[in-house]
């Protein structure tokens, strides 16, 4: 945008009080009289619950209660999204524990060590009960049924009709069954809440203080819950650090705290620890995929048929249906597909609950479509880049419906892949290549590449914002979406000083307020700029309308002849002299007894969808199967780019998360359920020790859905690079014969790899899928898909 701050890298203006510990979060909140709340946890993943003795408890030290279900006697409800409506979650377990972790009672003290010590005299007798683990035997008839009148522990499911015509006319099917793994959310700050009564008459009866994507979603989810008006709570979000899906809703923790508070008429806290968080915390991810792609023998696509299973985990986490949703939103994904089948069912198992971690389904297809697309190049002998080029959507068919019902916005498929290429010397790379694998090295190279398109902002979303210049010519934004870390402040405030001129550091930002912001939608899905951006776009504009019409009648000009100042202010178009400051014109409007504010609600058409393409070089050990990745260049086309800086940020954190999940991370649980990876000891994350320099590059095509042209970018380094990485490795190995590795590529999983990797037989990378699929019931042909992800 030439002329504008619009287009530039600017610094983010939050930053400092960050960077300086002058931050605020939750557990810095500690109003007079604060106690403080612990769980007792099951250790079992499944158990009856005979008794729970709480005598011992109630008499330690600074105790001031012990709670169970049957004391609180709180209705069990869905904290977000309802995956299946007949089975809510109970906010403490009842008769039953569904998961290791599943909280039980809840001890509340002076202090937190003093809870600590309660819970720890907490006894309760359970008789263990078959624990079901795996997705898949959950959905055969010979596990044991885990809710009352749910057959099979099948949470929600669906089939295709005509699945298997699909593949009719192919030449060739090339089948692959992929794990897409459990991954742990793990933010730096776990959940956390402070529940405070107010006594004032003036104040809403509740102030709560919670890490939260979603602070009005907070207000309504509990007062659906305890049967009050969302307007009696005042919710506020300080900083959060982090989220990444994993904090959208409300989880059963907090609205026990805000029951205790309500009955003790304290202020309550509870702040999550990290092991609480690694069992807890609803996780990501958690498919099974079982696809079938169609071709000529040229590399023509011709058919696809998915068979998908999402894990809902314990009382079906809404996140188990993201195989309903966006992944079959997605499914078709930059390509040419005639035909597309696509079925999937959702399992009730005894682990952690199942939510969105960034991406949120959509990860999951980019990863099932972008690894069976390479297996099919092995199979013709075609390059990874040549078979992508030859069946991706050309730029003349936006807008573009797929055969699941998906309409593309607008996309430029080919520019981003060229663009990639362009940066990198993909036949350079490919010499080495052979070079390695012709003197028998060790260390051999792998190149993968990922094409990539992804759906933000979607079901027709909207947003809040308002707009004020005060008499000293400083601005205040007020926005109903909710930052955690992505620059909204910053990227909020360039919109306005562009339209209205007034530098940045005078431009001030509110947000996460329930008191203050009277609506919003917070953040997820990628929405905040695009929606978010553009409320704060319209409000802006009405601001700039009335301070023109106030100048144009002070400076006797015509309304179309008043211009923002280079000086700042308005003035007359040509005449420098003829000139108010923005002092003067709230001046003016205060005159007429009404602030220079206005307040403006946009709702966007349709969903946008951000697309890209990712290359990935790694470097795998033939001896040890270790994986070291070295390069990962990455093109994300999310429209109009308001700020690279903060989208080049974006990017770096989607990549590392992708990358991470290829390579190292994986939620793990032996038979009887219990986690093996509930502490960073064993959990695998890796540090930026572990990570390459990452090159992050970008193309533009705006989208038409609203006047900045933005669609999200959140998102989109993690769906690209999984994918890429994960092909990379095995593409490093395909000369041994390897075909496939599951996520994550541990050394373990690869070196087992290459001692079996003259068995080319197709059996060890397929099977076919239980016969649940033949039970369900046919997706109604005329379901839209937009609106699949929202209404899970």
């Amino acid at each position: 945008m030439p002329g504008s701050i619009l287009g530039t890298s600017v610094v983010r203006v939050e930053d400092p009080a960050l960077l300086t510990g002058a931050g605020t979060y939750v557990d810095n909140k500690v109003p007079t009289g604060t106690v403080h709340l612990v769980f007792v946890r099951s250790p079992y993943a499944h158990a009856r619950i005979e008794s729970i003795d709480i005598s011992d408890a109630e008499r330690a030290p600074g105790v001031l209660g012990v709670f169970t279900a049957e004391s609180l006697g709180l209705p069990a409800f869905h904290g977000f999204a309802a995956l299946n409506k007949e089975v809510p979650r109970p906010p403490l377990a009842t008769e039953v524990v569904q998961f290791v972790g599943d909280p039980v009672a809840a001890v509340v003290a002076k202090t937190k060590a003093e809870a600590l010590d309660a819970a720890e005299l907490v006894a309760v007798d359970y008789t263990p009960l078959p624990p079901v683990v795996d997705m898949e035997f959950a959905l055969t008839s010979d596990a044991p049924q885990l809710y009352e009148g749910v057959a099979r522990n099948v949470a929600a499911g669906y089939r295709d009709t005509g699945d298997e015509e699909v593949l009719a006319d192919a030449e060739v099917v090339v089948r692959g069954r992929f794990i897409n793994q459990r991954v742990a959310v793990v933010p730096m700050e776990g959940n956390a809440i402070l529940v405070v009564p107010n006594e004032d008459p003036n104040e809403r009866p509740w102030t709560v203080f919670i890490s939260t994507q979603m602070p009005h979603a907070v207000a309504n989810l509990l007062a659906g819950v305890f049967g009050i008006e969302a307007s009696s709570i005042r919710v506020i979000a300080p900083h959060v650090g982090g989220a990444f899906g994993g904090k959208a809703g409300i989880v059963a923790e907090h609205a026990v705290v805000f029951a205790l508070a309500q009955r003790l008429s304290l202020p309550v806290k509870w702040v999550e620890t990290r092991s609480e968080n690694m069992v807890a915390m609803p996780q990501g991810r958690g498919q099974v995929q079982y696809v079938e792609l169609g071709l000529k023998r040229d590399g023509t696509f011709t058919g696809l048929r998915c068979r998908m299973i999402g894990d809902g985990g314990a009382y079906g986490g809404f996140g188990g249906g993201l195989v309903l949703g966006p992944t079959r939103t997605m499914a078709q994904g930059v390509y040419r597909i005639p035909k597309i089948a696509y079925s999937a069912v959702a399992a009730f198992t005894n682990t952690s609950p199942v939510g969105a971690f960034r991406g949120a389904g959509r990860p999951e297809a980019a990863a099932f479509l972008e690894r069976v697309i390479d297996m099919a190049a092995d199979e013709l002998d075609i390059d990874p880049v040549e078979i992508r080029r030859r069946n991706l959507l050309s730029a003349d068919v936006f807008p573009f419906t797929t055969q699941v019902g998906t309409t593309y916005d607008s996309g430029d498929y080919s520019k981003a892949l060229d663009h990639l290429l362009a940066a990198v010397d993909y036949q350079q790379l490919r010499q080495e290549q052979a070079l390695r694998r012709e003197r028998g090295d060790t260390l051999q190279l792998g190149i993968g590449v990922s094409t990539y398109v992804e759906i933000t902002a979607g079901g027709g979303q909207n947003e809040y914002s308002s707009v004020e210049v005060h008499p000293d010519g400083s601005a205040t934004i007020e926005v109903g979406t909710s930052a955690h870390g992505q620059g909204h402040a910053t990227s909020f405030a360039m919109i306005v000083s562009d339209r209205l001129g007034i530098p940045l550091e005078r431009i001030k930002f509110s947000q996460s307020d329930t008191a203050v912001i009277p609506r919003g939608g917070g953040t997820g899905g990628s929405r905040s700029l695009q929606i978010g951006g553009s409320a704060v776009a319209g409000a802006t504009a009405i601001v700039l309308d009335e301070a023109r019409k106030l100048a144009a009648n002070h400076l006797e000009a015509a309304e179309e002849d008043i211009v923002v100042a280079d000086a700042g202010g308005l003035a007359v178009a040509g005449v420098p002299s003829a000139h108010l400051s923005w002092e003067q014109i709230v001046e003016l409007a205060a005159a007429q007894n009404r602030p220079l504010r206005a307040s403006f609600d946009f709702q966007q058409a349709s969903a946008t969808f951000p697309f890209g393409a990712h290359l990935s070089v790694v470097e795998v050990d033939t001896k040890t199967g270790k994986v070291r990745p070295l390069r990962h260049v990455a093109v994300d086309d999310c429209g109009r780019i308001l700020n690279p800086l903060i989208v080049h940020g974006q990017q770096h954190g989607g990549i590392a998360q992708g990358i991470a999940q290829a390579l190292w991370e994986e939620a793990v649980y032996d038979q009887d359920g219990n986690p093996l990876s509930a502490s960073l000891a064993e959990y695998a994350m890796p540090s930026a020790a572990e990570l390459p320099s990452f090159e992050a590059l970008n193309t533009e095509t705006p989208t038409p859905y609203n006047d900045l042209g933005a669609k999200g970018i959140g998102e989109s380094g993690t769906i690209g690079s999984t994918p890429a990485v994960h092909n990379a490795v095995v593409d490093a190995l395909s000369h041994l014969g390897v075909r496939h590795i599951d996520m994550p590529c541990t050394p373990e999983r690869v070196w087992q790899a290459i001692a079996t990797a003259g068995e080319r037989n197709d059996g060890r990378y397929w099977s076919e899928p239980g016969d649940v699929f033949a039970t369900l019931p046919y997706r109604n042909a005329g379901g839209g898909s937009d609106a699949a992800e929202v209404d899970i």
